[in-house]
C-alpha cells in the first residue's frame, strides 16, 4: 500500500474489526428485528447462520487482504488477476454509499445524545415522541448539522492512521461499549416484568417458527459483519503474518454475537417491564426507549447512557467504511497524504448525504423507483453492492486461489485438513448460496 501501515497488535484489529461489525445494528437494528420475528427464533437462526457462513465469508476477505496488502482492489488484482479487480471497486463503492446515509443515523444519535444529557425528549406519550422525531428529521438544516458533526469526527481519528487513529480508539471505545451495556443490562434487569423480556428472546417458541423469520437472520448475518463493503479486506491489510486468521475470525464473529445479545438485553427487558410492545420496528430505539426512560428512576441518567452507546457504536463502524475508501484511493493513487485524502472523501460524503438527510425533509416526496434518496442508498448496497461484491471474494478464495487461502489459514500453524475442507465448501458453496437467497429475498 502506499502508506506502510500495520496494527501494533492482534487485540487491536480483533477489537476495530469488532467494532465495524457491531455498529448500529447491535444496538439498534437487532432488538427490533427480533422483536418482529419471534425472539428466540431469530436468535437462534442468527447464531447459527453467524458461525458457519459468516465466518466462511469473514475468512475469504481476511485471506485476500493479507496477501494482497494492497487495498480491496489492488488485493484481488495480486491474488486473482485484474478481472477480480471489479468485485473490489463495488465493495469501495458500497462502502462509500453506507457512509453517506448513514452519518445521517449518526447525527441522530449523536442529537439524541445532547438531548438526553440535559434531560430533554423523555416524554412517555408515544405520539408526541413520533411528532418530536419527525420534526427533527425533517429540519434539513438542523438535521444536517448533526450530520457534518458525526462525519467531521470520523475523518479526524482516520486521518490520524491505522495505529494512532482506530485502533487506539477500537482499545478504548469498545470496551467502554461493552461497559455502559452491562450497566444498563444491569439496570433493565432489575424492572418489575423484565423476566418476559429475556423469556422473549432465550426460551424457544417454536410455534413462532417462520420461513421470514429464518431468512431475516440470514440477512442480518450478512450484514451485522460488515462483508461485502471492503472494509475486512482493508483491515487485513494491516494484519501481520504471525496472526492465527482462523481464530481471530472465530473472535470477531463471538464479539459481533455478544453485542447484538447484549443490544437485546439493553431493550427487551426494559420494554417487557413498561408492557410496550416489542414489535415497534426500527421506532424502537428513537420512540419506544425514551418512552422507556420517561418512567425509570434516573432515567434521564440512563438515557444519556444509552444514547452515548449508540453514537459509540455508530463511530467504529463507520470510520471502519471511511477507511476502507481512503486506503483504496491511497493505493490507487500511490499517494501517502492521508490526511487530505480523507478530508476530500468525508467532503464528498457529506454532500451526497445532504441528499439522504433532506429525504427526511424537502426532498420526501422525491422518488427514484418508488424510494427517496436515503431508502435507494440503503436498498442498493445492501441488496446489490455488498452482495454482488462478497460473492467475488467468495469465489476467489475457494475456487481461484485456493493454494494462497490454504497457506493464509496456516500461516501460523497447520489446519487440519478436514476443517481446511470444510472451511472450502463454506467459503465456495455455502456462502454463495446464503448471498444469493439474501438478495431474492430483499428483492421480492
Amino acid at each position: 500500500m502506499a502508506v506502510a501501515s500495520s496494527w501494533t497488535s492482534r487485540l487491536g484489529f480483533i477489537l476495530a474489526s469488532a467494532g465495524s461489525a457491531v455498529g448500529l445494528g447491535a444496538i439498534w437494528k437487532f432488538p427490533y428485528l427480533a422483536g418482529n420475528n419471534g425472539g428466540s427464533v431469530f436468535l437462534l437462526s442468527y447464531l447459527l447462520f453467524t458461525f458457519t457462513v459468516g465466518v466462511a465469508m469473514l475468512i475469504s476477505e481476511y485471506v485476500v487482504g493479507r496477501a494482497g496488502r494492497a487495498g480491496p482492489i489492488g488485493s484481488l488484482t495480486k491474488v486473482a488477476g485484474k478481472g477480480w479487480k471489479i468485485f473490489g471497486a463495488i465493495g469501495v463503492l458500497t462502502a462509500f454509499l453506507i457512509l453517506c446515509f448513514y452519518s445521517c443515523v449518526g447525527g441522530w444519535c449523536i442529537k439524541y445524545f445532547i438531548d438526553a444529557l440535559f434531560g430533554n425528549g423523555l416524554v412517555s406519550n408515544a405520539d408526541e415522541l413520533n411528532k418530536n422525531f419527525g420534526n427533527f428529521v425533517s429540519n434539513g438544516v438542523v438535521a444536517y448539522l448533526y450530520q457534518l458533526v458525526f462525519l467531521a469526527i470520523n475523518a479526524w481519528i482516520v486521518s490520524r492512521g491505522v495505529q494512532k487513529g482506530i485502533e487506539r480508539l477500537a482499545k478504548v471505545l469498545m470496551p467502554v461499549l461493552f461497559v455502559l451495556m452491562l450497566i444498563l443490562i444491569v439496570r433493565g434487569l432489575t424492572l418489575p416484568g423484565a423476566i418476559q423480556g429475556l423469556e422473549y428472546l432465550f426460551k424457544p417458541n417454536f410455534s413462532a417458527f417462520t420461513t421470514e423469520a429464518v431468512f431475516n437472520a440470514m440477512g442480518f448475518t450478512f450484514f451485522s459483519l460488515s462483508l461485502g463493503a471492503a472494509v475486512m479486506v482493508t483491515y487485513a491489510g494491516y494484519l501481520s503474518e504471525k496472526v492465527n486468521l482462523v481464530s481471530s475470525t472465530a473472535w470477531i464473529a463471538f464479539l459481533a454475537i455478544l453485542s447484538a445479545v447484549l443490544g437485546g438485553l439493553m431493550v427487551m427487558p426494559a420494554v417487557f417491564a413498561f408492557n410496550l410492545s416489542p414489535t415497534a420496528g426500527p421506532g424502537l430505539t428513537f420512540v419506544t426507549m425514551p418512552a422507556i426512560f420517561s418512567q425509570m428512576p434516573f432515567g434521564a441518567f440512563f438515557a444519556a447512557l444509552f444514547y452515548f452507546c449508540l453514537v459509540v457504536a455508530a463511530i467504529t463502524s463507520s470510520i471502519s467504511m471511511l477507511e476502507a475508501v481512503v486506503a483504496a484511493v491511497l493505493t490507487s493513487r500511490g499517494t501517502d497524504n492521508r490526511s487530505i485524502i480523507t478530508w476530500i472523501i468525508t467532503a464528498a460524503a457529506a454532500l451526497i448525504g445532504l441528499f439522504c438527510t433532506l429525504s427526511f425533509g424537502s426532498l420526501a416526496d422525491f422518488k427514484i423507483f418508488g424510494k427517496n434518496v436515503f431508502d435507494l442508498l440503503d436498498f442498493l448496497t445492501s441488496n446489490v453492492g455488498m452482495p454482488i461484491s462478497e460473492i467475488g471474494f467468495s469465489l476467489v478464495a475457494a475456487w481461484i486461489a485456493w493454494e494462497v487461502t490454504a497457506k493464509q489459514l496456516a500461516s501460523v500453524k497447520p489446519v487440519n485438513k478436514t476443517l481446511l475442507w470444510v472451511i472450502r465448501i463454506g467459503i465456495g458453496v455455502l456462502a454463495p448460496l446464503l448471498i444469493i437467497t439474501v438478495v431474492l429475498t430483499g428483492i421480492f
